[in-house]
């Protein structure tokens, strides 16, 4: 029986311990948090912190792991590759891994090799940056290098706000770096979604159009998607080009990519985020339904060295949409209300909250209810969806 380590213990690695059981596979989960909702249904668990690249791989070799994978889970991407490069496991080069993770060397990459990139530059403390002031032009982004979920983030548009900014974007970073950036003014709904190469070819490539709750604490943290993206599709072609010129440049392997671009005012194209994992909001599983293709099984056979032959462009069955359950305050949970006129559009209803549990904000991922799984007939129907969704789902707390 092979074995497979996944790294963390959210519920997002439900679909990949699921996955592999049904591959036969027996599924070791490590983190520091014992609790994690996902450690109940991996066959084995272990209390090791997984940012902690030495203690992952003193734990794997020990165990004999055929193969070790970070589903979902941001922090444990580059752990993993390390792990499966030094034990001659499949994975993607760790260097090209560090990379893709690390936004500051991401942005660097990008501009040696003539991608469309932001201005950007990355900073350990505030002195450096107050430096560099006269350089920048406002409005900016302020981020950590390191973190995902839209943790930290935040938009400045004068000088007076840059110190908090930096601040909390320092506080949410595991290396106490932050990268400030020109800010890219979105022309239409920005673009995510989880895509798959198999030996360095993007063999499927699927693009799901972004809606943000611009009255939640954190704007930037993405609150719901829709799949086909509604771009253009010279936009989508451009995107393809340059993702495939990214991965080749890389190196990258066989394994399954979290994506995020838009298209600026100025027309041009910008890739913002390539991390190789899934992404955090189950938009892997919602792209099975939309296209009937299991990219998260092939993600596990491509972590243990099997063959991902299955792959191939996305046809969607309709319009599918993933809204996030969250509130805009804190408090205790009371209950969902959901607009009558909209239920039949709903595929799925995932709520993770139990009546006066306390809920927090969103300001990224972390807060997440649950999630709302929509099915409509044509675009129009899921962007009207969209436009009133604060109204047409309301999360009550008190």
């Amino acid at each position: 029986m092979k074995k497979l380590m996944l790294l963390g213990g959210s519920r997002y690695l439900l679909p990949a311990i699921k996955a592999a059981h049904e591959l036969g596979v027996y599924v070791i989960t490590c983190d520091y948090l014992p609790d994690n909702y996902a450690h109940k249904f991996a066959d084995e668990y272990h209390n090791v912190s997984i940012i902690d690249k030495d203690a992952v791989l003193e734990l794997a070799q020990r165990l004999k792991i055929d193969g070790i994978m970070s589903y979902a889970t941001d922090p444990g991407v580059v752990t993993a590759a390390y792990v499966a490069e030094q034990m001659g496991l499949p994975t993607s080069p760790y260097e090209s891994v560090c990379i893709l993770q690390n936004k500051g060397l991401f942005r660097a990459f990008l501009q040696e090799h003539e991608f469309n990139v932001p201005k950007a530059k990355s900073y350990k403390q505030f002195a450096e940056l107050e430096k560099d002031m006269d350089e920048w032009d406002f409005p900016v982004i302020v981020k950590p290098v390191d973190s995902a979920g839209s943790k930290g983030v935040s938009r400045v548009d004068d000088r007076e706000k840059l110190k908090s900014a930096f601040d909390y974007a320092r506080e949410k970073s595991l290396t106490d770096e932050c990268i400030v950036e020109t800010f890219i003014e979105n022309v239409g709904y920005a673009m995510s979604g989880d895509s798959f190469s198999v030996d360095g070819q993007l063999v499927y490539f699927c693009l799901d159009s972004q809606w943000f709750d611009v009255s939640a604490p954190n704007p930037f943290a993405p609150g719901a998607n829709f799949w086909p993206t509604n771009a253009a599709k010279s936009v989508q072609l451009e995107l393809k080009r340059e993702i495939q010129r990214l991965i080749s440049l890389l190196g990258m392997k066989t394994t399954i990519y979290n994506i995020e671009a838009r298209v600026g005012k100025d027309g041009k194209v910008y890739i913002m985020e390539v991390s190789p994992r899934a992404g955090g909001n189950r938009l892997a599983e919602v792209q099975r339904l939309a296209t009937g293709q299991d990219i998260i099984m092939g993600a596990v056979k491509g972590s243990l060295g099997m063959a991902v032959t299955e792959l191939s462009e996305p046809q969607y069955d309709g319009v599918w949409g993933l809204s996030v359950i969250h509130s805009r305050r804190n408090g205790r949970f009371v209950c969902l209300d959901i607009a009558p006129k909209v239920r039949d559009k709903i595929h799925e209803i995932d709520l993770w909250v139990s009546h006066n549990e306390f809920v927090r904000a969103f300001t990224g991922a972390n807060e997440s209810l649950g999630t709302i799984i929509w099915h409509c007939a044509n675009q129009q129907e899921m962007i009207n969806i969209l436009d009133d969704l604060g109204d047409l789902v309301q999360v009550n707390v008190e």
